[in-house]
């Protein structure tokens, strides 16, 4: 099995997300890369909560590679304050009660993915002096109360703002950055650092 999982959550395999992605992939050596794009599966939650929809086969194999990894990697742009429509459908299925998480008694979220560290890179146009009055909801949501919450215990966000009128070189430096973040992260994984048990949150 692969000791981590990147999730690609662009639809387009030419954005610079996909190409994040693969480079982190590529210079760690030993992780998976799952592109929700080429995934068959419906997005769409279509009962809610009041009636399970039966997983397509790509969901059950995603399910699975997540529950595996020790290190997941979520790479997303930001659009409208949130995430790509094929990347909350993919949480929205596949983030199941009782599968990825549960509720104690008191009501308190208890992860059960069991992953002891995460990731997630997050493009935006959005320059990065706007950010403290329009905030980083997509952070929240996928940080806090996605990964977190399954029980993902510790979440690194590196943010790459400003894309569309990033210069070739800053485009670069991103990639370069997304490949050394995948070169440490393997030198960890080699080290056999401890899956961490999933507690409450």
């Amino acid at each position: 099995m692969a000791s981590t999982l990147v999730i690609d959550g662009h639809p387009d395999d030419h954005s610079l997300t996909a190409e994040l992605s693969r480079r982190y992939a590529a210079a760690h050596g030993d992780a998976r890369l799952l592109a929700l794009r080429d995934l068959d599966f419906d997005p769409h939650l279509r009962f809610g909560y009041r009636q399970r929809m039966t997983l397509e086969p790509d969901l059950v194999e995603a399910k699975a590679a997540l529950h595996e990894a020790s290190n997941v990697v979520v790479a997303a742009p930001l659009w409208w304050g949130g995430v790509p429509a094929v990347l909350k459908g993919f949480f929205d299925r596949a983030l199941l009660p009782q599968q990825e998480y549960r509720y104690s008694p008191a009501g308190l979220p208890i992860g059960l993915v069991g992953a002891n560290r995460g990731r997630l890179l997050l493009l935006a146009d959005t320059p990065w002096f706007f950010t403290p009055i329009t905030g980083v909801p997509a952070q929240t949501q996928v940080v806090r109360n996605t990964m977190k919450l399954v029980g993902i215990r510790s979440v690194r966000t590196h943010r790459m703002l400003g894309v569309k009128t990033a210069p070739p070189s800053r485009i670069e430096g991103w990639l370069d950055r997304a490949a050394a973040l995948g070169e440490r992260d393997a030198v960890r994984d080699r080290n056999g650092a401890p899956r961490v048990p999933a507690v409450a949150h």
